[in-house]
């Protein structure tokens, strides 16, 4: 039983980085194309952002998702 046990928690743990790697680039694409797409173009703010986002990969998109976007919403209403 206890070997059962061990030989299933490093599979668990593999799937477990798995998902959540394919869940953070996920995000990443979702924040890039939002960015890209909604982010209105008033001098280098948007190109910035996409460099920001592309370049820290899951931090620049947290980064945007908490801080930018939000803000824009609240000026732009998109």
């Amino acid at each position: 039983m206890i070997d059962s046990l061990f030989i299933g928690i490093p599979f668990l743990m593999v799937f477990l980085f798995f998902g959540i790697g394919i869940v953070g680039t996920i995000f990443w694409i979702w924040m890039l194309v939002d960015c890209a797409m909604k982010e209105p173009s008033q001098g280098n703010d948007k190109l910035i952002w996409v460099i920001i986002i592309l370049f820290t990969h899951l931090l620049g998109a947290l980064l945007y998702f908490f801080v930018r976007r939000p803000q824009r919403i609240r000026e732009y209403g998109r």
